[in-house]
């Protein structure tokens, strides 16, 4: 147990002190391509025909490289700056799939072991923005997570797993970004598949116990938290339980 907690102290001061790819561009990158692809290939559930995708593998990879030679500028906003990082994360992580295609679960890539330094799929280094080499766990954590305290995020990115939020058929904008948030983070809540909630119970997704500092760090509470989004609100005294995690493939069937 020392031992592991050890790593994961170096774990965490790895990705605290790694260097964030800056940009010089004036605009982000546009996302008209990505939004065609995410309008071509997911249903209105959020759900991915990947074989589909595969035959347009070009045109991902088109965008993809414009994302990896347009990383964020300092004159971006703060939302223009989260929608790449969003776009980024969902983007290399479609990639990730139909390069390993077929499977039934991203876990299936790699070993899905959490300790810090194993080869897990989001710690695979296998694209590069602004000449860096990263992986997707660097997006989640060490920008998304800890640059923007924004807690909505975890209804926008898609690990690809049917427990995960829906993938949104269009590319996330700075103009749009607050609209786009709470959007996916009502469906979210609402989805019955996700979260099971009443007022006097509620089963809730794993996200609310892995990220629980996330949605409680402006000194509110998860109940708090959801009851600002979700169509009915939790009782104060109501139980709340966690959901167990499904991790197949969220392909179109």
């Amino acid at each position: 147990m020392y031992k592991i907690f050890i790593l994961l102290i170096a774990f965490n001061s790895f990705y605290s002190c790694k260097t964030i790819p800056k940009g010089t561009g004036a605009n982000p990158p546009s996302p008209n391509l990505y939004t065609q692809l995410l309008q071509k290939h997911v249903d209105d559930s959020g759900w991915v025909n990947y074989k589909g995708l595969i035959n347009d593998r070009n045109k991902l990879e088109e965008y993809l490289q414009l994302l990896s030679n347009n990383p964020p500028g300092e004159q971006w906003s703060r939302n223009e700056q989260i929608a790449y990082w969003i776009n980024a994360y969902n983007a290399f992580t479609l990639k990730l799939i139909i390069d390993h295609y077929p499977l039934n679960s991203i876990k299936d890539i790699g070993f899905f072991i959490q300790i810090p330094f194993v080869n897990t799929p989001w710690q695979k280094k296998f694209f590069s923005i602004g000449g860096d080499k990263m992986d997707i766990d660097e997006i989640e954590h060490n920008i998304l997570r800890k640059r923007f305290n924004e807690p909505r995020i975890h209804f926008a990115l898609v690990c690809a797993s049917r427990s995960c939020a829906k993938l949104r058929r269009e590319a996330y904008t700075g103009s749009k970004l607050d609209e786009q948030l709470n959007e996916q983070t009502r469906a979210f809540l609402a989805n019955k598949n996700k979260n099971k909630i009443t007022a006097d119970s509620a089963a809730i997704s794993s996200y609310f116990k892995w990220f629980k500092k996330d949605f409680t760090k402006n000194n509110g509470t998860v109940r708090e938290y959801i009851n600002k989004y979700a169509p009915v609100k939790i009782n104060e005294n109501a139980p709340i339980t966690y959901l167990k995690y499904d991790w197949k493939l969220n392909e179109q069937l």
